[in-house]
């Protein structure tokens, strides 16, 4: 009999799931890029249930009449970890595991508050990225799906080298676990680790990069054994592989080899653009980070002099890369590599895609369907559509005419919950 009563209790006490039901005036279908009138959207639990045309009957908890709704955007490119600023090569001897955790809070938090309800990370600092998901997921603090790579992998003295920048014995010599491959076994190992450490994918520098103490941007820095041992032991446990990548030897090696996607593509040329077409590979072009490293290797003194030669290079050429390959049928998805520009400027990656020649549909589709199906997300992800993630943004005015209102987003909604803004 006292089974029966504490059984009977429990079931009195649990919260009953309600239904949420939101009014669209107007609602972007992502998979046809089309903006339809006058949707009633319902929400139970964490997913969309319906998507239907507005009945005046129906009772409306919402109402967004007047506004203009979209999935709940998404970025393929961020460093929660960090952001950038002129002290940034002196924090690396000054900030602790919890400084940088602390930081990364507030990071995430911007970003969904610009409405980005899902990103991929691609390289942080302590594994911090790894404990911020699961502490979003738990609800103990706010921000973005993540999908992790955790700390990236590089070579010795390569774009990703932990101890760039240190003065000899300072910084212990890195391992795989630190991020630093040297051959096929450490190679494997270091993915291995990743997977222990709680990662989602693998990141790779496959060549230079800008904002590393290194002379070169842009040589290639894996071996083509070495790409081969880590995309290999990638696909035994699971994950996608990403490269960043500006030269065109360490992309072309990267893509034949099985890379997901390139980061960035600043060199890339005909050779390359059929490659990424052959392999269906995607390029996630980062145009507010080439705009902002342009624009700051202006000011004397805010960049290293061996960074801001690389800026002043590098930066300029990135938005003409995306535009060919965009332009030859190179498969394309949204990323700003938050974290080099401030964090919660996300949304302003979309006019610059249009102003690299996408048309304001294809900019959208780019920060919802297209990278949806880079994460391996597409069943519930990237769209507003019934047994999707109950992911919503809400804009003021019509996106598909001036894309700017990207930048200005009103109404988060992520998992059913409201996360901003509201009636």
């Amino acid at each position: 009999m006292k089974k029966i009563l504490t059984l009977a209790v429990l079931v009195a006490t649990t919260p009953q799931v309600s239904a949420t039901t939101i009014l669209c005036g107007h609602m972007f279908e992502a998979q046809s890029g089309k903006m339809l009138p006058m949707r009633l959207i319902e929400i139970e639990g964490d997913r969309f249930v319906k998507v239907e045309k507005y009945d005046s009957q129906a009772k409306v908890d919402l109402d967004y009449r007047n506004q203009y709704c979209l999935p709940g955007l998404m970025d393929m490119h961020t460093h929660l970890s960090f952001e950038f600023g002129p002290t940034t090569y002196i924090e690396k001897y000054q900030l602790n595991e919890a400084d940088v955790t602390l930081n990364a809070v507030q990071f995430a938090e911007r970003t969904l508050n610009a409405g980005f309800t899902t990103v991929r990370d691609l390289g942080d600092s302590f594994n911090v990225t790894v404990a911020l998901k699961k502490a979003i997921k738990a609800g103990k603090v706010k921000g973005p799906r993540i999908f992790t790579s955790a700390k990236s992998l590089g070579t010795t003295g390569g774009h990703a080298d932990p101890s760039n920048g240190y003065r000899d014995h300072l910084f212990p010599h890195p391992t795989p676990e630190h991020g630093v491959v040297n051959g096929e076994a450490d190679a494997i190992r270091a993915v291995r680790q990743r997977y222990q450490d709680g990662a989602d994918l693998i990141k790779i520098t496959a060549t230079g990069g800008v904002l590393s103490q290194a002379a070169s941007g842009d040589n290639a820095q894996f071996t083509e054994e070495e790409l081969a041992a880590v995309i290999s032991t990638a696909k035994d446990y699971g994950f996608k592989v990403t490269a960043h990548a500006h030269g065109k030897a360490g992309m072309m090696r990267a893509i034949k080899a099985g890379v997901a996607s390139i980061e960035h593509g600043t060199y890339l040329d005909d050779e390359v653009i059929a490659a990424m077409k052959k392999h269906g590979t995607y390029l996630v072009p980062t145009l507010i980070a080439g705009d902002w490293v342009t624009e700051k290797s202006k000011i004397d003194g805010f960049f290293p002099p061996v960074i801001a030669k690389k800026a002043a290079t590098i930066g300029p050429i990135i938005a003409g890369s995306f535009e060919k390959a965009h332009k030859a049928g190179v498969k394309y998805a949204l990323g700003t590599d938050s974290g080099v520009s401030e964090h919660g400027r996300n949304g302003e990656e979309f006019a610059l895609m249009v102003k690299a020649g996408l048309s304001e549909k294809k900019a959208l589709q780019a920060g919802t369907v297209n990278a949806a199906a880079l994460l391996g997300q597409s069943q519930q992800l990237g769209q507003i559509k019934a047994g999707f993630y109950a992911d919503l943004v809400v804009v003021d005015n019509n996106p598909l005419e001036n894309i700017s209102q990207m930048e200005n987003v009103a109404v988060v909604i992520k998992s059913g919950v409201v996360e901003k803004g509201g009636i």
